[in-house]
Parts: C-alpha cells; sequence; structure tokens
C-alpha cells in the first residue's frame, strides 16, 4: 500500500506557508489526513476559510455548499459540481479542486455577479444561508452561462432559507436566465411585461403603465406615486463566462499519470481508494465489513448522527468499471459507483432518443430522481450506495425491483448475477450480498411494448425530503389486448424493506384491466399492505391508503395509455373520465410571478436622505463574498478549547450516578464541568426556576446534566459520548392532554371577560362548540446557538462572543452563575445568522455553561451546538389547544365567545406567560365580540422548555378565532369573506381588552386586497375548476390581521443609543438592538442619517455590546426599530443641538468643518439616546389600561390546489395588502413580509415536531423536520404596502414589521379546508369537520373521505401504543 499525500485544489483565498496571498488559487498539500475529517471542518479549521458554513451537517440545508472541480478521465472532460463540504470526506478530494465562495469575488475586488446579484436584489437577509446559494447558482453557471427558469429553480432544491421567503432569491436570479418568462425590461421596473395584466397587484392599478407617468395611480390630484421596482437590474455587471479561473494545470498534469493505490490513516479510521478492480475485490475479500464510500451521504450521516464507527473504508470512485455505463440489449447497465446525477443524465439521453415504449421505466425512475434529495447529494450519491444502505423508504429501490433490475456482484470467486425481486432484501438495511462481495453493476432493463410503468412518492415536502410512502408499478399485457399478463407492485415505506405485493400480483395476473381490477386490487392490497398500529414511522392510515391512492393513479395513467395504443376500432377498455384525468398528472410548477407594490418617497426629498427607499442591507455584499463574520467565524485563539454538551437521554427520572471516566481516555480529553463546578448560583432562568446544570432530577430529554472540554471539537463530542450516566426512570407527562389530566400547571391562570356572556348566548341564533390543536414549530435558524468565552485573567471579567438577541439576560445569567457582578462580563453581538424568538432567552442555557468551563479552566472555551442539538435541547414555539363556544345570529354576526387557550410550556417558565397574554390579548383578530371570557393555561410538561417564536403566541390565538369563524360561516351558509367582513371592527371601537382602535386601516386593507386579487371572479372559476376535477380541487381564503405592538411587559419598552462622531466626520453608532437578518442596523444608519443630515457612508455600527449600551431589552416583539430609532434619533439630536452654533457662524461650511471646529473648541461629540414608550400597561385583573402602543394591519388572500389521493397541495397564489405606516425601508419590509409569511406556511401546513410517548423528540434535524423549501412559495407572490398610512407614533411614521405579517398564512390553511370541503362533498359528506394544524398532506389525505380511506380504518385510540404522540 502507497501511503501518498493528498492533493486538492482549494480555489479560495488561502494564505500559504510563505505568507503571501494567492487570489486565484493554491495547491494544498496535506500530509496528515483523517479519515474522518470533511471538507466543511477542513476549510474552517485548517485553512480559516470561513465563507462556508455548517447548518446542520447532514446535507440537508446546503449552507455548506461548495463546487468541485476534477478531470472525469471517463467522460474525457473537466466536470464542476456542487456538494456539501459537511459531508464530503477531505480523503476524496485527492486530485480534485475545490472553489469556495471566497474564491469566486470579495468586496475588496469585485463581486462576481452571482454574488452581487443576490445581494442587490434584497436575497441575503441574515446571510448564513446566502454563501451556498451563491455556490449553487455559480455551478449552474459554470455549467450553462445561460440557464433557463427552471434550471436555475432545480439547482436549489438542496437549498434551504429561512428568512428571506425565497422570492428576491430567485427574482434577483432570474435576470441570468434566458427565459425569464420575461420581456427583460429592467427586471419588473418600469414598462416590464410581469407588471401587467390581470395578474399584477397594483393595488387596483390599470397596470398600462406599471404606475408610470400616464398610469391611472398618477391621474388623481396629489395620488402618491407607487413603485413596483425594488432593484435596477440594467446596474448589474454582465456575467462573462471568459473571466471565470481555469481548473488547475497542476492537476490536469496528473491524469496521463498512472493511478496508484492511496490509503490514509486516521485515529480511528482508515481509508483506501484503491484504483483496479482487482484491488477493490482483494480488499473487500480482507476487510468483508469494510463500507464502500462514494459520496459519503448516509455512511457519513450514520458516523455523526448515528454513533455507528466504521474502521475500514473503501473509496470505489476511480475504478473504470465500476463507472461505466453500457447500452445493452436489454436494458442499461450502470457501474455501482456511477452518481445519481450522472445516472439521471443517461436515462434523460436514452428517453429522448429511443422510441417511448422502450423508455417507460427510465421515465419512472427520472421521475423519482427529479425529487430525489437535492443537487449536491445527487451529484456525490452513488447508484451503488443506494441500494446497498437499503432503506425501506428508497425512492430508488422500489423502481428496480417492480422492473426485474439485475445486479452484479463480484467477489474473489468470481461474478455473480442476481435479480432485485423480493428475496433481495432479507430484513431491515440487509441484503443477500455476501460481506466479502462487492455490487459492481445495475441493469436498468428497456420496457416493451404493451409494458407500463410509474413511480409514486409522497413526502412531507416535495423538495429535497424522503419519502413517507414509495412505490415502482409495472404491468405488462397480453400482445394487443388489455388482458394482463404480468403485473409487479413495489412499496417503500410499508415494512422494515422495500416489499412487493406478491399475492395482489398473483391474483390480477390473467384478468382485464377494468374497474372490477381496480376494485379487487384494492381490497387485495388493503390486505396485504397492512401495518401494526405502533409502526415505526407512525401515520399508518395515510401510509396505508397511499398504496391504495398510488394504485388507482397507476390505474388511471395505464388506461390512458391504452386508450392511446389501442385507439383501433377494436380498442376494449373504458375512456378515463374526463374528471379523472387530473389524477394523472404528474406534478408542474409554472415559474413563479411576482409583484411588489410600495410608495415612493415625496417629490423633492434630499438624495442623501435614504429613508422610504429600498435601501439594500448593509451587510448584504459582505454576507453574499463569506465575509461576513458570525460568532463561530471568530478565528480561534491559541489555547482555546471545545466544549460539548452532555445531556439527558430520559424524560423524567432522578440521576442516580454520572460516570467520566471512559470519557478521560479519548485524546486531548481537558476535563468534564457538572453543577459542583458552578462558582455561582446554579439557579438561572427568566423565573428562577431552572437549572445551570441539572443536580438530582433532569425534567426533559436533552436536559443538559454536565459537559465535556477538550481540544477539539471531535475529540470533545467523543469524549461526551463515553460519559455514562444511569437514571431511576419516573413517569414523564408529554401532551397537553395529560398535562390536563394531571392539572399539571404553571400559575397563575389568566383571564380576560368583557360583558355578558351567558346573555350573549341566550340572544344568539346559533351556538357552535369545537376545539382545535396547534402543532409546535421549531425556529430553524440557520446558524445554531453558539458561545465563545473568553477569560480575560484579572478580577473575574469575562467577554462572551454569543449568538444571542438578549444580551443583558446574557449578561445577567453569565454573572450569576460565575458569582461576579455584571460588570464583569462583557458580552458582544456582531449579527446572528437568523434568531426568530428563538435567541431571546434559550441561548443562556448554553452560554452559561461554556461560561463556567472557561471560568473552571482560564482558557477560552467554544461552542457551536450541532443541528441535533439545537433542536432537541433548545424548544420551540407553544402548541396550543384551543376549546371554544361562540354564539352567533343567522346573519354571522358574532354575539358571545368562551374560550379557553392551553399550551405546553415545557419544563420550565421561561416565557410561556408571555406568550399566553399574547394569545389571549389576541383571540380575537380583527372581530369585534361584545361578549368574551377566556382563560388561559400554561401546561408543565416534561419537553424542553418552550419559548418565544416570531408572533409569540399571537398566531396561536388567532387561529383559533378563525377556526371558529369558518365553522360559523358553514353553520350559516354564507360566504366566509361576508361574515368576516360583516364581524370587522371600525375606528373607534374598543377591543376586548378595552383598547380604543385608533388608524383603523384593516378595512382599507381588506378592500385593496379583494380587489387586486380578483377575489370573485377568480372564486367563481374555482368553482368551475371543482366540477370539472374528481381528484384535484382548489380552494381560496382571505384572512385579516391585526397584530398589536409593544412588549406586554411593560418596563421592556426601553431603549438606548450611543453616538460617536469623530475628528474627519465619520460616525460610530451603537443601540441595544441586535441584528438577526431583519436588516434593523441598516434602518437605525437610515434613521441616524436623516436626524444628521448626512449620507449613510458616514456612518456604522460595529456591534452591540453590553459595555456601550448597558440594560438593553431584547431585540424582540417586532418594536426594535420603534425604540432603537427614537433612542438614536434622540442621541442624534443631542449633538446637532451642540453643533448649532457652529453651523449658525458657518452657514457654508461642510459636515467636516463643522465637527472639526466642534473638537477645537472642546464640545463633546458623543451623546447617549434614549426613548421609552409612553402610556403602556394592562392589567388582567381589572381588564383595563393599554397594553400596546399602536396595532399593524394586513390581509392576505391565497388559493391552493390539493391532490385529494395523496394529501398533497400547492400553493398557486397570494396576494398581500399590509400596512407598515410610512415604511423606512420597502425592501426590508417587503423581505419581512415575504420571510414572515413563508415561515407562516411552514407553521400551518408543513413543519410538525414528533416525540415519542416516553417526550423523545424524533424531528432533530431537516431529515425529519421539514421547513418550506424554494418550491414552497406560493407561483404568483403579490405584496403591496398599503399606501399613505403615516402611523405617528413611531420614528418617522414607519411601523413595526417583524411579526405581524406570520399569521397571514393561515390564510393558506383555510384555503385547503375550502378545499378539503369541496373534496368531501363529492364523497356525500356535508358535515364539518375539524382539520387541525399543520394541514399535512396526511391530514389532507385523511380528512379527503373517500372509498380508499374507508378501505384503511384507523385502529382505536387506547388499543395500541402510538409510535409518536402530539405534544
Amino acid at each position: 500500500m502507497h501511503l501518498i499525500p493528498l492533493s486538492a485544489e482549494l480555489r479560495s483565498v488561502a494564505v500559504l506557508r510563505a505568507g503571501y496571498v494567492v487570489a486565484a488559487s493554491s495547491l494544498v498539500v496535506e500530509k496528515d489526513v483523517d479519515p474522518e475529517t470533511t471538507l466543511l471542518t477542513y476549510l474552517r479549521r485548517k485553512l480559516g476559510l470561513c465563507g462556508t458554513k455548517l447548518g446542520c451537517g447532514e446535507g440537508g440545508c446546503g449552507a455548506c455548499t461548495v463546487m468541485i472541480s476534477k478531470y472525469d478521465p471517463f467522460q474525457k472532460k473537466i466536470l464542476h459540481h456542487t456538494a456539501n463540504a459537511c459531508l464530503f470526506p477531505i480523503c476524496a478530494l485527492h486530485h480534485v479542486a475545490v472553489t469556495t465562495v471566497e474564491g469566486i469575488g470579495n468586496t475588496k475586488s469585485r463581486l462576481h455577479p452571482a454574488q452581487e446579484r443576490i445581494a442587490k436584489s434584497h436575497g441575503s437577509q441574515c446571510g448564513f444561508c446566502t454563501p451556498g446559494i451563491v455556490m449553487s447558482m455559480y455551478t449552474l453557471l459554470r455549467n450553462k452561462p445561460k440557464p433557463k427558469m427552471e434550471d436555475i429553480e432545480d439547482a436549489f432544491q438542496g437549498n434551504l432559507c429561512r428568512c428571506t421567503g425565497y422570492r428576491p432569491i430567485l427574482e434577483g436570479y432570474r435576470t441570468f436566465a434566458v427565459d425569464s418568462n420575461c420581456c427583460g425590461k429592467a427586471a419588473n421596473g418600469t414598462g416590464c411585461c410581469h407588471s401587467k395584466g390581470e395578474n399584477s397587484m397594483n393595488g387596483g392599478c390599470c397596470g398600462g403603465k406599471a404606475n408610470g407617468p400616464g398610469c391611472c395611480m398618477n391621474e388623481k390630484e396629489n395620488v402618491t406615486m407607487m413603485s413596483s421596482s425594488l432593484f435596477d437590474s440594467s446596474e448589474f455587471q454582465p456575467l462573462d463566462p471568459t473571466q471565470e479561473p481555469i481548473f488547475p494545470p497542476e492537476l490536469m498534469t496528473q491524469r496521463n499519470k498512472e493511478q496508484k493505490q492511496v490509503c490514509f490513516k486516521g485515529e480511528r479510521v482508515m481509508w483506501i481508494q484503491p484504483t483496479t478492480l482487482q484491488e477493490l475485490v482483494a480488499l473487500k475479500s480482507q476487510y468483508p465489513n469494510a463500507k464502500l464510500v462514494v459520496g459519503n451521504t448516509e455512511v457519513g450521516i450514520e458516523m455523526r448522527l448515528k454513533n455507528m464507527l466504521y474502521p475500514v473504508i473503501l473509496a470505489p470512485a476511480w475504478i473504470p468499471e465500476m463507472n461505466a455505463v453500457q447500452q445493452t440489449e436489454t436494458g442499461i447497465t450502470f457501474g455501482a459507483a456511477c452518481t445519481l446525477s450522472s445516472v439521471e443524465e443517461v436515462l434523460r439521453k436514452a428517453v429522448a432518443e429511443l422510441p417511448s415504449y422502450k423508455t417507460e421505466i427510465f421515465q419512472a425512475a427520472l421521475e423519482q430522481l427529479r425529487w430525489f434529495a437535492g443537487p449536491q447529494i445527487r451529484n456525490v450519491a452513488a447508484l451503488g450506495g443506494n441500494i446497498m444502505t437499503a432503506s425501506p423508504i428508497s425512492d430508488l429501490n422500489p423502481v428496480l425491483m417492480a422492473s426485474g433490475s439485475k445486479l452484479t456482484l463480484i467477489s474473489m470467486e468470481g461474478k455473480r448475477t442476481v435479480m432485485m425481486d423480493e428475496k433481495f432484501f432479507t430484513g431491515y438495511r440487509k441484503t443477500i450480498v455476501k460481506p466479502e462481495e462487492v455490487l459492481l453493476s445495475v441493469e436498468i432493463p428497456y420496457s416493451k411494448e404493451g409494458e407500463y410503468f410509474s413511480a409514486f412518492k409522497q413526502a412531507y415536502r416535495r423538495e429535497d425530503d424522503i419519502a413517507i410512502v414509495t412505490c415502482g408499478m409495472r404491468v405488462l399485457f397480453q400482445h394487443g389486448t388489455s388482458r394482463v399478463q404480468e403485473v409487479k407492485l413495489s412499496y417503500g415505506g410499508m415494512a422494515p424493506t422495500t416489499i412487493l405485493a406478491l399475492k395482489t400480483c398473483r391474483e390480477l395476473a390473467g384478468r382485464d384491466w377494468n374497474e372490477k381490477l381496480l376494485q379487487d386490487a384494492c381490497r387485495l392490497l388493503a390486505g396485504e399492505m397492512d401495518l401494526s398500529p405502533s409502526a415505526p414511522g407512525g401515520m399508518v392510515e395515510f401510509r396505508r391508503t397511499l398504496t391504495l391512492s398510488f394504485f388507482f393513479k397507476f390505474y388511471l395513467t395505464v388506461l390512458q395509455k391504452l386508450s392511446k395504443d389501442q385507439n383501433g376500432p377494436n380498442n376494449l377498455c373504458e375512456p378515463v373520465p374526463p374528471n379523472y384525468i387530473s389524477a394523472t398528472e404528474l406534478f408542474h410548477k409554472d415559474p413563479i410571478a411576482s409583484t411588489q407594490l410600495f410608495q415612493e418617497v415625496p417629490r423633492g426629498q434630499l438624495v442623501e436622505d435614504t429613508v422610504g427607499q429600498p435601501l439594500v442591507h448593509l451587510s448584504a455584499a459582505k454576507q453574499a463574498c463569506g465575509e461576513a463574520v458570525y460568532c463561530d467565524d471568530i478565528p480561534h485563539y491559541e489555547n482555546e478549547l471545545y466544549l460539548t454538551l452532555v445531556t439527558s437521554t430520559q424524560a423524567h427520572a432522578k440521576i442516580l450516578s454520572i460516570d467520566a471516566s471512559e470519557a478521560q481516555s479519548v485524546p486531548g480529553f481537558v476535563c468534564f464541568v457538572s453543577a459542583k463546578d458552578v462558582p455561582g448560583s446554579n439557579i438561572t432562568g427568566i423565573a428562577n426556576d431552572e437549572t445551570v446544570f441539572a443536580e438530582d432530577v433532569v425534567t426533559c430529554v436533552g436536559h443538559i446534566i454536565g459537559a465535556v472540554i477538550a481540544d477539539t471539537q471531535e475529540h470533545s463530542r467523543r469524549a461526551a459520548k463515553a460519559v455514562k450516566i444511569k437514571y431511576e426512570e419516573l413517569k414523564p407527562i408529554v401532551t397537553i392532554q395529560e398535562a390536563i389530566e394531571q392539572q399539571s400547571f404553571i400559575k397563575p391562570i389568566k383571564r380576560i371577560k368583557k360583558g355578558d356572556v351567558n346573555k350573549g348566548f341566550e340572544e344568539s341564533d346559533h351556538i357552535l362548540e369545537g376545539e382545535m390543536h396547534i402543532g409546535g414549530q421549531e425556529h430553524f435558524y440557520l446558524e445554531t446557538h453558539c458561545t465563545l468565552a473568553v477569560p480575560k485573567g484579572e478580577d473575574g471579567e469575562m467577554e462572551l462572543f454569543v449568538s444571542t438577541q438578549n444580551l443583558m439576560k446574557t449578561q445577567e445569567f453569565t454573572a450569576s452563575a460565575l458569582g461576579v457582578p455584571s460588570n464583569r462580563i462583557v458580552v458582544r453581538v456582531k449579527r446572528m445568522g437568523g434568531g426568530f424568538g428563538g435567541k431571546e432567552t434559550r441561548n443562556t442555557i448554553l452560554t452559561t455553561v461554556v461560561a463556567v468551563a472557561a471560568f473552571k479552566t482560564g482558557r477560552p472555551v467554544r461552542c457551536m451546538l450541532d443541528r441535533d442539538e439545537d433542536m432537541l435541547i433548545s424548544g420551540g414555539r407553544h402548541p396550543f389547544l384551543g376549546r371554544y363556544k361562540v354564539g352567533f345570529m343567522k346573519n354571522g354576526k358574532i354575539k358571545s365567545l368562551e374560550v379557553s387557550y392551553y399550551s405546553n410550556g415545557g419544563n420550565s417558565a421561561d416565557l410561556s406567560h408571555g406568550v399566553m397574554d399574547r394569545a389571549l390579548l389576541h383571540l380575537d383578530n380583527s372581530y369585534n365580540i361584545p361578549n368574551v371570557s377566556s382563560m388561559g393555561f400554561i401546561c408543565k410538561t416534561n419537553l424542553s422548555s418552550n419559548t418565544a417564536f416570531r408572533g409569540f403566541g399571537g398566531p396561536q390565538g388567532m387561529m383559533i378565532a378563525e377556526c371558529w369563524m369558518s365553522d360559523l360561516a358553514r353553520k350559516c351558509g354564507l360566504p366566509p369573506e361576508e361574515v368576516r367582513k360583516i364581524n370587522l371592527y371600525h375606528e373607534g371601537d374598543l377591543t376586548h381588552f378595552n383598547q380604543k382602535l385608533e388608524g383603523f386601516t384593516l378595512r382599507r386593507c381588506w378592500d385593496e386586497c379583494l380587489s387586486s386579487s380578483n377575489y370573485h371572479a377568480r372564486k367563481k372559476l374555482i368553482e368551475e375548476f371543482n366540477k370539472q376535477n374528481r381528484w384535484k380541487k382548489r380552494g381560496m381564503c382571505v384572512i385579516p390581521t391585526k397584530f398589536g405592538i409593544s412588549f406586554t411587559v411593560p418596563f421592556l419598552n426601553q431603549a438606548g443609543a450611543l453616538v460617536h462622531v469623530y475628528t474627519d466626520g465619520s460616525v460610530l453608532l451603537t443601540h441595544g438592538g441586535t441584528e438577526m437578518g431583519q436588516g434593523l442596523h441598516t434602518k437605525m444608519i437610515q434613521v441616524a442619517s436623516r436626524s444628521l443630515g448626512i449620507p449613510t457612508s458616514k456612518i456604522y455600527i460595529s456591534e452591540t455590546s453590553t459595555n456601550t449600551v448597558p440594560n438593553t431589552s431584547p431585540t424582540a416583539a417586532s418594536v426594535s426599530a420603534d425604540i432603537n430609532g427614537m433612542a438614536v434619533h434622540n442621541a442624534c439630536q443631542t449633538i446637532l443641538k451642540r453643533l448649532e452654533p457652529i453651523k449658525q457662524s458657518n452657514l457654508k461650511g461642510s459636515w467636516e468643518d463643522w465637527i472639526k471646529t466642534a473638537y477645537e473648541n472642546c464640545i463633546s461629540l458623543s451623546a447617549t439616546g434614549f426613548y421609552r414608550i409612553p402610556d403602556v400597561g394592562y392589567n388582567f385583573e381589572t381588564n383595563k389600561g393599554k397594553p400596546f402602543h399602536y396595532f399593524s394591519y394586513g390581509v392576505a388572500c391565497s388559493e391552493v390546489e390539493i391532490d385529494c389521493l395523496t394529501g398533497d397541495h400547492k400553493n398557486i397564489r397570494t396576494d398581500i395588502v399590509m400596512d407598515v405606516g410610512t415604511s423606512l425601508n420597502p425592501a426590508i419590509d417587503i423581505g419581512q413580509i415575504e420571510g414572515a409569511f413563508v415561515q407562516g406556511i411552514g407553521l400551518f401546513t408543513m413543519e410538525e415536531l414528533r416525540y415519542s410517548p416516553e417526550g423523545n423528540l424524533y424531528t432533530r434535524g431537516p431529515g425529519m423536520y421539514k421547513i418550506p423549501a424554494f418550491g414552497d412559495i406560493p407561483t404568483e407572490f403579490y405584496v403591496s404596502l398599503l399606501r399613505d398610512c403615516p402611523n405617528s407614533k413611531a420614528i418617522y411614521s414607519s411601523k413595526a414589521v417583524g411579526e405581524p405579517p406570520l399569521f397571514l398564512s393561515a390564510s393558506v390553511f383555510y384555503a385547503i379546508k375550502d378545499a378539503i370541503y369541496s373534496a368531501r362533498e363529492d364523497s356525500g359528506v356535508t358535515e364539518p369537520f375539524r382539520l387541525d394544524s399543520p394541514a399535512t398532506p396526511e391530514r389532507i389525505r385523511n380528512a379527503c373521505v373517500d372509498t380508499f380511506t374507508k378501505m384503511c380504518p384507523s385502529a382505536e385510540p387506547g388499543t395500541f401504543k402510538p409510535w409518536s404522540v402530539r405534544a
């Protein structure tokens, strides 16, 4: 075995040993390579290239995307493709070039067009996902300099973003597209085709000149100019493919050299890369248990997340026979190491060139590959790996099994060919392949004449998701007839292996393809594809129903093809009923269309005054180049240590013993810290009901018991896994239902009462009762919790770099744990990669532990949580249960409401009281309810404490209001939009908490939304569509929102600012708010720029810190721009007042002149500013006071289409009209509206946290937990900011915008419910039904009752132990 140094080309700004910077590329020769090291770790730690980010560590978010380039000796060309650096083994980089985001452009010289366009089109908010998205786009442009819009959308299937709502990213990158479905005139600027026609959302505009001169909107006198152009694409630099860096000549010279076997040995793993098939077979005989790895997309995850260890890894990627593709007489043979992307390419070519009857199987395989993971995974994952992993939910194995694909195996004893049939998989993740055998190739056969094939898959999310159920179905007819000769139905997700429905297949042979066969097949399948009610994965009725739904789709598809192929006079098939045809259509999504409308700044506003202008986020360019520094990007200190948490595996138990002795033998181990190491108080938490480390009892899975400190992250992880803890189990409370039964509540119980509820019920024509459950939500900020603690060595001083929204509590809790006063602790925050409320208090559970470790060791200590740890430990949005009784009149007018809210608070109070307060204060949404009686209970359970999340209880409170509102409209038999409208508040009305509504613009938003969305005309079209389609249904709904602005804890409504002016005239600004992507720093600089009358270029914000502005309120409750803006303004006014005499004496002077003079006259050029919101405060006991400073309003109208057979839905169109006052920055505000809306789509239709009955969280990463992806946003997405609605209560007449729009996505949920009603009516079911949130495919399918659902009845609750429970 030759031990050769690994040489890879890393194309980035890398500092070589000689100390000079090479901008283009550098050849990296690495001698000591550990096979367990990933490319991401290597880039960040070894080369200091921190542009590539860690988002999930499992290839599910795309934050770590890089471009891999290599010369392919088989295709004789250079290939570029994207890959996930978090999974890519550094050993696989031998003779490969890697391009990271730093290597394509930077802010010092020039940005690459892929970087410039995402920045200038406002497609980067927190910026943590931006480098990965830039690299996906860059790689696409390297392969296709003139892509189609569809190529662009496909390129992003493996990238997630939690901030933007995706629309601005697609809009910016659309400018690269050749088709772009647009005239290309200034990319939706003036005169663009996208700004015309009935779809445009120009707030009732004729669309004639897209609000340019001569537009109806400008004909009225003094009318405000509206603009739909957030960026000007004519400013973009063109893409010049000739300017891209060339493939490294050093690596090209390697191509003619004979490859030699390579071996790398690490601490625990040996990696061998053979070059011939003989070497590989010999090695597999020597190491029969060795894993073969091509893309590392499965083994990498098993080793990191499932704690598996494979001491020997064989990498067959260089072996010619394993990469060969051959067309034979019977099919196409692929080498087992062929990547899925290359398989896709070959099959696509075959489908284009061969007669269609021969490619039925290829077309089905392509349909499965289209939704198989993301491009970053498909580019590296091998076909053979997919088969040998033997996953029961593999997308491809059912296709290979049903088609009778042949596998060639090889060992020292020779070759053998096996069929991929029912005998191939012998058990969960086991096959008939012997340990010493290697899968050499796979033959996918051609289909024959009279043979038809389909494949189906249903997942939580269409893009980049694992299947719930997947299948391959093949039928062969006797020549020229519709009589079945052979049928094969293969399913994944219905057993521990991929299975064939053998009994059903046998029974159907020899039968005619007709209605009778369909009925028998469904009956047989329902019997054969049975699942235990406790089956792993849950969703038992849904999965069983899918097996029938898929067969029905297959039946119709084949029927359609038969009647087309046998269109002679003696065609024996029944025709497919016209209203059934849509059930056979494959998923198709049109490219997005969108318009954003906002009010232009008044004529005459000074050029340097950017308030009201769509100014680009000030960090966007840095974020797009990977230069923006996040907490874990801070360079490592000389003697820094790494910490990994040790957490409870039980939801409720006594700790009997903790044994860290085994951990001490791990290399690099330094120490273990636990409760006894806390120098100050171990008591912590907002309500002092938590501990830094658990002492005697653990109260949730993920409860922090201790932490291991070691020299590297890898060593600390390994040592943490070696800590042994013994427990005595206690019975946990997991669900709201269990807490109610055991009366486990966190007191006090809050109430709001108004009027006489009983009298209201007596006067009502109808009374409705019901309940609704709303699931929780994981924040899924792309940057997980991170802390770096640096002890200063004297007087207990410590500096903390933290990803937090709440510096004050972080400082206070750390000081308390260390037993020092707060003045010894400095907390610094540059920016966060997203927060959404998840970093308002829960970061402190990590920060205090890291601080204790740094105190104990006296050395800097760093910890960034892995995604699975973060999701387990840090809690999320509170699940809610609402029970209501509502009284109303025949015309739909509400008289009386009695409602109880129950939230799942988790194991501590945290912010649960505030969340429940806001839920109760929003129980009316926007409706005037004369009589109200409400109660709010916080359930204490054994889950990680739930916490703040965008909306803070408001969305849950309003969701239950919309639930009874939609039931009520149905009961009255009236159109829901009419019932909603007659119940809306009017200007001057009192809410149920007795606050008078002033500046109530909601009715304006309502009318404008109905008109711009063409609501009534489209409603008729939907009714028509539903009449013509039995298995696809559309629905539409319009929903208002009213959101109260201010902290409900009165003393938090305060803010401070600090302004320093330096003698060169530059200004350093600091305020109490933190930047997490919401553009707060950008807005504050705009405010200071207007206040001081100087350009924004002269003002800079470096960071937020406790030693500049003390006692800051958390950046939360949407008020940060309001309160910090006023504080900044106040500080600037102080400076201006001091400068006034100097300005008067030199009116023609410049800003720099005045500052110089002031300094020379000993005038202070530093000032603090302060602001508090006046007159807020509310008393629940008396129902008096004013909880909110003002309200933000908005209305959304959404249309969806559901597939009644699978529960899939697509968001067709959304129109939003939002009142944000006079916008400080319309680009940022529209970005917030779209981002909140898409996050809400996740909350109400996709994201589901799943727990075991014992309280163990299953959904711990993007593999199991699905946030919306690029393809989930509405195809048509129109946002309009209400014009002429200044808000006198906030800085420069603006309004808060962070949280209010989130609830508008309930319009999607109720549009789905509307569509389900239509499906149920077709089945003859008209009674009301309960639909809980989120409306996942499972809930949608189960609600669309039909013959298939009736064949799969659910087991009686209580007769079995479910796999998962709803918290």
